[in-house]
């Protein structure tokens, strides 16, 4: 039964922390792919699409398609259709004579259903730079934060969660008190049984608003781990009052106080990733060294954040980032999630102060003072987190890192993805190959 119930949370936590499932299976598939097999082309090299368009495994004839490539999340710079007799066409997609990713998009419409499908080719990605600036009291402006908070006590208060318990684990919810007096910070902590001391991970949050089961799975295999809610709110309640808070009082928090550095939403959930890091090293459980954090698109920023903020971050594995190079809109290419200004956004959040606020958040600017060794994962088809934005962000990074992409994923991760990031930690943390 315990065995049964830590398999049922790790579904749970591999559906929340990775908050954005593989496509759905279609009945028409349209299949777009660059010429070169691994997605990359050097500047001015010129790039080919080949379309598929298949029903039933089978190449559909006489299929009519309309397409569109240009730089991706911008205004496309060619447009047109074509008629494939035999089911497949070649699209000549042009070339980029700057760093960047081309996006091809391609539709049909099949007995009246609309389908469609896209691939980005990369053009020079390691040469892509931010269009963010570092503003000259970035650090400090961090240090005093940091400074501050470290006086506000943590006032840890546990529960037990029995029902989550396994032979191997306790479950706890934890309570602790964020950078302010009477501001909260939730989460679930996972400690293995056995009495000895164990190395631990920091798990955070992808966007939105959510309960978390906690990473049992992990735990069982002798790592602590913190999975935590950025919002201050428990953790474990009814899943109505999370879509409630998500549609209402929480709706575009992302975009809370972004005229004022000391107030923007982040601020609590950036200060809080490092309160975190507090409460898992008061921990007797925990070895007092061996320390990892791990998250994907907001999750995966936060791992950076944090990584560049805290020292005591050894490892990390971050999907997609989120929050990377926020500016890039202004500049005519693709900027990070949340898109605060796209084109849709720049009415309200295209002003001087929100522009400078954004710079003490953006996940460049942390990336700059990472130390912790990394694994980096992602695809050239987010539409959410562009592939530009997230390079200008792991272009900066001067430890040590490795980059594995999966060219054709989105905002989503192939399950032979999370076992690689999973195996790397288990090797970090634990040594086992």
């Amino acid at each position: 039964m315990n065995a049964i119930r830590s398999k049922l949370f790790l579904l749970f936590f591999l559906s929340s922390f990775f908050s954005f499932a593989q496509p759905i299976e279609k009945l028409v598939k349209i299949k777009v792919a660059p010429d070169h097999t691994n997605w990359i082309y050097k500047t001015g090299e010129p790039v080919s699409f080949l379309v598929t368009v298949m029903k039933n495994s089978e190449l559909i004839q006489n299929v009519k398609i309309k397409y569109e490539f240009g730089p991706e999340t911008m205004t496309p710079f060619n447009r047109d259709s074509a008629m494939l007799k035999d089911g497949q066409f070649t699209i000549e997609g042009g070339t980029m004579t700057e760093a960047g990713f081309l996006r091809c998009n391609v539709s049909t419409e099949v007995n009246g259903v609309r389908y469609e499908n896209l691939a980005t080719a990369a053009f020079s990605p390691e040469q892509i730079k931010p269009t963010t600036e570092l503003p000259s009291d970035f650090a400090q402006f961090w240090e005093n934060a940091k400074a501050e908070a470290s006086k506000v006590p943590m006032d840890i208060k546990l529960t037990l969660l029995p029902d989550r318990c396994t032979e191997k684990v306790n479950v706890y919810q934890a309570n602790i008190q964020n950078y302010k007096v009477g501001m909260r910070l939730y989460g679930i902590l996972c400690v293995p049984k056995k009495t000895g001391k164990y190395p631990a991970i920091l798990e955070v949050p992808g966007a939105g608003v959510r309960a978390y089961g906690g990473d049992i799975a992990m735990a069982g295999n002798g790592v602590i781990t913190f999975e935590i809610g950025i919002h201050g709110i428990p953790v474990t309640m009814d899943s109505g009052i999370y879509n409630d808070l998500g549609r209402a009082a929480l709706n575009g928090y992302f975009f809370f106080n972004l005229d004022d550095r000391d107030r923007y939403y982040y601020k609590r959930v950036y200060l809080g990733c490092v309160r975190a890091i507090d409460f898992l090293f008061s921990l007797p459980e925990f070895d007092g060294n061996t320390l990892a954090i791990t998250g994907g698109s907001q999750g995966g920023a936060l791992s950076i954040v944090t990584a560049g903020l805290d020292t005591r971050v050894k490892y990390l594995a971050a999907f997609y980032p989120a929050l990377c190079d926020l500016t890039g809109d202004l500049f005519g290419r693709a900027g990070g999630w949340p898109h605060m200004f796209a084109e849709n956004n720049k009415s309200f959040n295209v002003k001087k102060d929100k522009i400078e606020t954004s710079k003490y958040y953006d996940v460049v600017n942390f990336a700059r003072m990472v130390k912790a060794t990394g694994s980096y994962s992602w695809g050239f088809n987010d539409e959410t987190c562009p592939p530009t934005s997230i390079f200008s962000a792991y272009n900066v990074i001067q430890a040590p890192k490795k980059l594995t992409i999966f060219e054709d994923t989105g905002h989503w991760t192939y399950p032979e993805q999370n076992e690689l990031a999973n195996k790397w930690l288990m090797e970090q943390l634990l040594g086992k190959k």
